[in-house]
């Protein structure tokens, strides 16, 4: 019994072997739920001042664009300067950003254009940040556990996406919009303490400087190879084509569940929790790429489901299996890329992986929002969830090399592991 459930709780190896991934992971816990409290408080707050579905789903067009630029240049940045330095000034940057979101709430009458100024600032924030803490994994972590500190990391930030929205539901219902953003601010300063903890994380002394040839190259690589070129272009049209939480509001309004707002928003991490606690067996995968499909396939089948019934409880389901679709998919892309990508070309890469997975939200929040408008809420929903199945579909046909990408075998993942070996058995000092 004991070696049956070894083989399905986590694995913890990463945990065990990395102070630094340790830190790392409970700063993600503590930051994630002061973001998630902002996140649903933001749009909750555009809702009450416009009550306008294109209101709220304008805010990922105001994201899109500090989004694109700063990801791109962060990719550069965290090849060519410390990543821990980076990840720290950023993180406290949205700390004062979170603190202008409780100024505005305080006021007598809330504004409504600072939201959307906060929003691009969170925005290019995140774009600087996310390439540095994605590159810093996989150099912190041994090659051979980079899918179970996906799993972890997964798990990590579903629990605070459980946690955050169901809390900011309440707190805003209850105690306002300013307690949920004074939550995120105290999140933030926890965060910045355990980012100055971190080890060191210098470029290596011939690192390009950022630049838009270090930014070109960075990018021929990832179309020269058709795996990760597929991992992006799924992610992308999954979150395209089916991403409607901007329309969450509208959806709860017309079930007649203003309650379940905050259910809604965390129904699809606890999908992703339940298949993260189970993830032992990720370990044994080689074929990450079908995972890639797979999964983001079901997420859109769950999507669609969600938008087409009209029981509360049943969408809350839907929405549990597209989050455990999403988890399946996220384990497949994050161990591709950790384990294909040149030390060299990390950070540039991982600016384009901010691309893939958070344009799409950002564009889907626009199309749902956009096509809640014109023709409902439920269907806006269940016709991108159908698109999205279809799509992935597509470009599964298109690059098969992904559907058939092996770990022991791929060329990238076995030059990967060489100098990641390589460099273990270099002597310190």
């Amino acid at each position: 019994m004991t070696s049956k459930l070894t083989a399905i709780l986590p694995d913890l190896a990463p945990w065990r072997s990395s102070r630094d991934f340790r830190l790392l992971f409970v700063q993600g816990l503590v930051t994630y739920f002061g973001s998630f409290m902002a996140m649903i408080a933001l749009p909750l707050q555009i809702k009450h001042l416009t009550d306008s579905p294109l209101a709220v789903g304008a805010m990922g067009a105001v994201e899109l664009v500090p989004l694109v630029v700063f990801g791109l240049y962060g990719g550069a940045l965290a090849d060519s300067a410390d990543r821990r330095k980076v990840i720290a000034l950023t993180e406290a940057g949205l700390g004062v950003l979170a603190g202008l979101l409780l100024v505005n709430a305080l006021l007598p009458e809330p504004l409504l254009w600072p939201l959307y100024v906060v929003a691009a600032g969170v925005s290019a924030l995140a774009g600087l940040q996310r390439p540095a803490l994605d590159s810093l994994m996989a150099r912190i972590v041994p090659h051979d556990q980079l899918t179970a500190a996906a799993a972890l990391n997964s798990l990590r930030w579903q629990t605070g996406a459980i946690a955050g929205p169901a809390v900011a539901g309440v707190v805003v219902a209850y105690a306002g919009h300013a307690t949920a953003y004074g939550v995120t601010v105290v999140g933030f300063a926890v965060s910045v303490a355990l980012c100055t903890r971190l080890q060191a994380a210098p470029a290596s002394e011939d690192a390009p400087k950022p630049s838009l040839r270090g930014i070109a190259e960075g990018a021929r690589y990832a179309w020269s190879r058709p795996v990760l070129l597929g991992t992006y272009a799924v992610d992308l049209a999954a979150m395209f084509f089916a991403f409607p939480n901007a329309v969450f509001p509208f959806l709860a309004d017309d079930l007649d569940a203003e309650w379940a707002l905050g259910l809604m928003y965390a129904a699809g991490s606890v999908g992703s929790v339940i298949v993260g606690l189970t993830s032992g067996w990720a370990s044994r995968v080689r074929r990450h790429g079908q995972l890639v499909v797979y999964g983001a396939a079901g997420w859109g089948l769950a999507i669609a489901a969600a938008g087409w019934f009209g029981s509360v409880w049943a969408v809350l389901v839907c929405l549990a299996f597209a989050g455990a679709g999403d988890m399946l998919s996220g384990l497949g892309r994050s161990t591709i890329w950790n384990q294909t990508i040149p030390e060299e070309l990390r950070g540039r890469l991982a600016g384009i992986e901010v691309l893939s997975y958070s344009v799409g939200p950002q564009l889907g929040q626009v199309r749902a929002g956009a096509l809640a408008g014109w023709s409902g809420t439920r269907p806006a929903i269940w016709s991108g969830g159908l698109a999205c199945v279809v799509s992935v579909g597509l470009l599964a046909a298109a690059l098969p090399k992904l559907m058939t990408y092996d770990a022991d075998t791929d060329e990238d993942a076995q030059r990967r592991r060489a100098r990641q070996g390589a460099a273990a058995a270099e002597p310190v000092g």
